[in-house]
């Protein structure tokens, strides 16, 4: 009866909650133009009853450098274009970049609630406006909740049937000349009319790789280079490391090195942490113009005679429920399990953050 009463109170808050959150919104509290944030957006339900399987989140323009967080269960897609002007990014002027996120093949029962992050830079905006994601919940093969309508100067947006999350933003510090942070080349980029490219696709087609490889030319610099060679049976491990996590970051990546200088094929199959509640076996990779990254429940095959390297931008470990967040300078022990060669034990050394 007990355990009947707990859960009847459980499904009672969760309706209550799922009654206020009737739209698409975001977590967080109004960000800084020209600060980083980790966008949080919450999904409310589904589709009439049936649970969500695709998440579309369209990137407006002046959001750059954007980064999904990976989720448990769901597969991402990273889908890049241009931007409509430059930015500057680091010293470094960025005209291209990932424009929308797509977190595919998961499952949201219309009875819950789940967040979906995405880690970005606030380059340019409006903070009269804030900044609009178009968002698009797409439950099987026949329904769908469209949250891309965006409201006209001065019109309340819970007027609208399907409003389009809005980032709430506020105006950077004045410099010390006076001015306020501009991070875009162009007048007035990035403001109003930002939402408004959001909605219709405003950036151009573009493919993805300038922008990743520079991505992952940050991430490798991450390397502090203070892994320990790990030898097991015919396998060598080398290069392993992790990167430092941010406050509050749930999940985390894993790269290491493995050679096979056996002569029969070994296969990497699964990998556990105590610093993580699971860790799964991941692949990022080109499909077109579209990087997907996606869970491998087969494994990592490690063919006799070569090398598989898990780094950034391909193969690789993810750490997911990390009850504290990985620090620059301490290591992460996490058990390799080989078909073949059998548990491995490694300790990855944590680099910096700023592999970003």
């Amino acid at each position: 009866m007990k355990t009947n009463l707990i859960f009847a109170t459980a499904i009672a808050t969760l309706a209550s909650t799922t009654a206020v959150l009737a739209h698409a919104t975001f977590a967080n509290q109004p960000v800084k133009v020209g600060s980083y944030v980790a966008a949080t957006l919450q999904v409310p339900h589904g589709c009439d009853g049936k649970p969500t399987n695709e998440v579309q989140i369209k990137l407006p323009e002046g959001f750059i450098s954007a980064k999904p967080m990976p989720k448990a269960g769901w597969d991402v897609e990273i889908i890049a274009g241009d931007y409509q002007s430059s930015y500057d990014n680091h010293g470094k002027q960025v005209k291209s970049g990932p424009v929308e996120i797509r977190y595919k093949n998961g499952e949201l029962p219309d009875n819950f609630y789940d967040t979906f992050v995405v880690y970005g830079k606030v380059a340019a905006g409006d903070p009269a406006t804030g900044l609009a994601f178009p968002t698009v919940q797409l439950c099987g093969t026949d329904a769908k909740v469209a949250w891309d309508q965006i409201p006209a100067p001065g019109q309340d947006p819970h007027d609208l049937d399907g409003p389009a999350p809005i980032l709430k933003l506020v105006a950077a510090e004045a410099d010390a000349h006076g001015h306020g942070t501009h991070a875009a080349h162009g007048a007035h980029a990035g403001h109003a009319a930002s939402a408004e490219a959001a909605a219709t696709g405003g950036h151009g087609a573009h493919g993805a790789h300038s922008g990743h490889a520079d991505h992952m030319a940050h991430m490798a610099a991450a390397d502090p280079g203070e892994f320990a060679p790990v030898v097991a049976g015919d396998l060598e491990l080398t290069a392993g490391f992790t990167k430092a996590m941010l406050p509050g970051q749930p999940v985390g990546g894993g790269f290491i090195t493995i050679t096979n200088k056996g002569g029969e094929d070994d296969k990497l199959v699964s990998a556990t942490s105590a610093q993580a509640g699971e860790v799964q076996l991941h692949e990022m990779a080109m499909e077109g113009e579209v990087m997907k990254m996606r869970q491998l429940t087969d494994g990592i095959a490690v063919p006799a005679g070569q090398t598989v390297e898990l780094k950034p931008g391909g193969l690789h470990l993810m750490f997911f429920k990390v009850s504290e967040p990985f620090k620059e300078g301490t290591t992460v022990a996490v058990t390799l399990t080989f078909e073949k060669a059998g548990a491995v034990d490694v300790l990855l050394p944590v680099g910096p953050a700023r592999g970003n």
